[in-house]
């Protein structure tokens, strides 16, 4: 369970409605719900824990200025989501642009699934998932990390959910023929 299962559809809306006022706290309630998840996220989509600390701090900046654009507070968490992907990518793009690349080394707290798989099997999947384009992991991780539906992903990537469906698809296939002949 993450800590916005917890909140009630009631609770959510009260809480962005007082954060969208500019009431400090709420926003502070917003950020503790929903903050490992934001990192999770651009963690996925950059490979490297402090790269995804730094998005998901600028994806709360982003997220407070923006705020009072959110109207519907059950699209709240993709919203936030969509943010840190976005703000993961840009952090890869600045990366590619000074053409520094470094490729951090696995954090073994950082992924929950870690211990279902063998260490050659998660430096495998590791290098699949790095080979990938940013947005592509974003769209595994806002659907595998997050739990997104694919009509959720498609309201915050401008997909539609079937097109969310099917670059998922392709996807996995993607990364199953890599891992097979890896």
């Amino acid at each position: 369970m993450n800590a916005y299962e917890g909140v009630t559809a009631t609770g959510a809306a009260e809480l962005l409605a007082r954060a969208r006022t500019g009431e400090r706290e709420a926003f502070t309630a917003l950020v503790e719900q929903h903050h490992a998840e934001l990192v999770r996220i651009a963690y996925a989509v950059t490979g490297d824990l402090d790269a995804a600390r730094d998005s998901a701090q600028l994806a709360w900046i982003k997220a407070w200025q923006r705020l009072p654009s959110v109207r519907d507070p059950q699209r709240l968490r993709a919203w936030l989501i969509a943010i840190a992907a976005n703000e993961a990518r840009q952090h890869l793009r600045a990366q590619r642009r000074r053409r520094v690349r470094e490729i951090a080394s696995p954090h073994h707290d950082a992924l929950s699934a870690q211990d279902m798989i063998t260490p050659t099997d998660r430096l495998d999947l590791e290098a699949a998932l790095i080979r990938l384009e940013p947005a592509d992991r974003g769209l595994l991780a806002m659907r595998y990390l997050a739990g997104l539906s694919a009509e959720e992903i498609g309201v915050v990537t401008g997909l539609t959910a079937s097109g969310v469906r099917t670059r998922l698809s392709r996807l996995i296939a993607r990364l199953r023929e890599d891992l097979d002949h890896g």
